[in-house]
């Protein structure tokens, strides 16, 4: 009786999550795996983002650690560089690369990163969009009248704004990751064998960007194919 119920179109979804799940394992395996070579400067995660905020004149940004596992975030409301258990007071090269990149974000944001600054306008949208997107659209297929695909092209939209972020996200995690690496070179904190190995962490970091906005596409594509054409019924 299951099978009733089956749409072919869950196949996108699965996929989708197939593809978080692989990200999300390759970087915590990559992670830990680098978390056991401890850097030749002997700096923890913390000192080498205070030596990278200060080398690129931010003296404004607060560190603090926070607690979980890869939880590292900048918050630029309150301009603060936010650390997790494992990075902050870790002498590691894949701890050193995850507070890098986080101060690549706090340098976009004292640059004025064009796209760190739109996403930044995205985030209360994308917000509204993934919440509301759903509601609409299953009120817009209870019904058939005009005003049901109102609502159905309505949450179409508002999902597609959520999609918009993730693709906007893709560059700003890039970037972020490429400033930290010209940062770390820049200031002697790793050295050459060491940097191959935190560009390993972070691009395993950016995979999970990919396979997010991957997986919000075909979330959106799947949408789209339900609920797209049922005014053309």
């Amino acid at each position: 009786m299951g099978f009733m119920w089956w749409d072919p179109t869950y196949m996108l979804v699965l996929i989708g999550a197939v593809i978080c799940m692989i990200a999300s394992a390759k970087v915590r395996t990559t992670f830990n795996k680098y978390s056991k070579y401890r850097s030749m400067s002997g700096m923890t995660g913390a000192q080498a983002a205070q030596r990278i905020l200060n080398a690129a004149g931010i003296y404004d940004v607060r560190i603090q650690h926070v607690s979980g596992s890869l939880t590292d975030n900048y918050n630029p409301t309150r301009k603060t560089l936010n650390l997790s258990d494992a990075v902050c007071n870790s002498t590691s090269v894949a701890a050193i690369g995850v507070a890098a990149h986080e101060c690549g974000h706090a340098i976009q944001h004292a640059r004025g990163y064009a796209p760190l600054s739109f996403r930044s306008a995205l985030v209360p949208v994308a917000n509204i969009g993934s919440s509301l997107a759903w509601p609409l659209i299953i009120i817009g297929a209870l019904f058939n009248s005009r005003m049901s695909m109102t609502l159905i092209h309505a949450g179409i939209i508002m999902f597609s704004l959520a999609v918009l972020f993730q693709l906007v996200t893709l560059p700003v995690e890039f970037n972020a990751s490429h400033r930290a690496m010209v940062m770390l070179r820049e200031q002697g904190i790793l050295g050459e064998q060491e940097l191959s190995m935190t560009r390993r962490v972070l691009s395993s970091a950016a995979l999970t960007y990919v396979a997010g906005a991957a997986a919000a596409i075909l979330q959106l594509l799947r949408i789209v194919l339900l609920f797209g054409g049922r005014d053309r019924d």
